[in-house]
């Protein structure tokens, strides 16, 4: 059986938290006014939470009057988070490195190509260096046309993050693309792409995956392991009660639709889909404003990305 459902779902790494060199893309670009209807949507997308939760990441800002000419086309904010997405390069080019592309050219692959939306090859980004010391950058499926030239450096830490100025907004057809309703979109697939593998598939084989399912009409958060997590748990987890196999499923949803955007402005303790009245299988949930964690009596796990987030969808979850 496939799982379908509209939620948020958010991956978090449990036992141990990563550090980075800590970039903050908003922060950022609020120094320059000029990209403040750009700054706007990466907040609006969530894409920004993304960038800020990547390392060995471009950002290629384009000014007001560039993003008008895509406010103009009345996108769906799914289809602005895609266009802008492939303005996201998963390398790192300040502009030195641009002007000095081996042979001329270099395909680079984008936030967008990452989602596993983009069909193809439409996710990624050519750049190619031009006559006149000028640098093009054009979507790898429109044809060869460049569309936009670098215009200059914004803000670099190196090998970190790397935030450029182009004169236009890429172009792409496929990313402009209206993406399926959330009743269509295979959630345990989703999940399965984006580095959640096992959990989607231990979900799949427990009774759990009905709790998820009656939970669907008021709305559902799930905070999926990734798979290295789940890798290291499961000889734990093949030692509980089908009970305790279940409860534990259980407790990785809450019976709610919340935003990374709301988790990062509540505090406190949280009831899940195992809470069932003596059963306190419930968190606390703690956050500084920018990083979310979640407490249990035993781990501490930290959000680190979003993979999908659609409004709660009231209806019939086919399975």
């Amino acid at each position: 059986m496939q799982l379908r459902l509209a939620a948020v779902v958010v991956v978090v790494v449990l036992f141990f938290s990563a550090t980075t060199d800590a970039h903050n893309i908003t922060r950022i670009l609020a120094k320059f006014p000029e990209f403040s209807t750009f700054n706007h949507y990466l907040t609006e997308t969530h894409l920004a939470e993304d960038i800020n939760n990547r390392e060995t990441i471009t950002v290629c800002a384009v000014d007001n009057a560039g993003m008008s000419d895509l406010l103009a086309k009345h996108l769906p904010v799914s289809g602005i988070k895609n266009v802008l997405s492939l303005h996201v390069l998963l390398d790192y080019f300040d502009a030195k490195k641009l002007h000095q592309i081996t042979n001329g050219t270099a395909l680079a692959a984008t936030m967008y190509q990452a989602t596993g939306s983009a069909a193809g090859s439409s996710g990624f980004v050519n750049i190619t260096d031009m006559k006149g010391g000028k640098v093009g950058f054009s979507p790898k499926d429109n044809g060869g046309v460049i569309h936009a030239t670098f215009v200059k450096s914004v803000h670099e830490i190196p090998y970190n993050i790397s935030v450029i100025q182009i004169s236009n907004i890429l172009p792409s057809s496929e990313a402009e693309a209206p993406t399926p309703a959330p009743s269509q979109q295979n959630l345990t697939a989703i999940m399965s792409s984006h580095g959640c593998k096992v959990f989607a598939e231990t979900l799949l084989a427990n009774p759990a995956e009905k709790t998820y399912e009656d939970a669907i009409g008021g709305g559902l958060t799930i905070f999926c392991p990734g798979d290295d997590v789940m890798k290291n748990f499961l000889p734990k987890y093949k030692n509980l009660t089908a009970a305790g196999k279940q409860a534990l499923l259980e407790f990785h949803g809450i019976p709610i639709y919340q935003p990374l955007s709301g988790l990062k402005s509540s505090n406190g303790l949280t009831n899940t889909l195992a809470t069932d009245g003596a059963s306190k299988y419930d968190f606390t949930v703690q956050n500084d404003g920018t990083e979310v964690t979640l407490k249990t009596k035993l781990v501490t796990a930290k959000i680190i990305d979003t993979i999908i987030d659609e409004q709660a969808f009231k209806g019939s979850c086919p399975m």
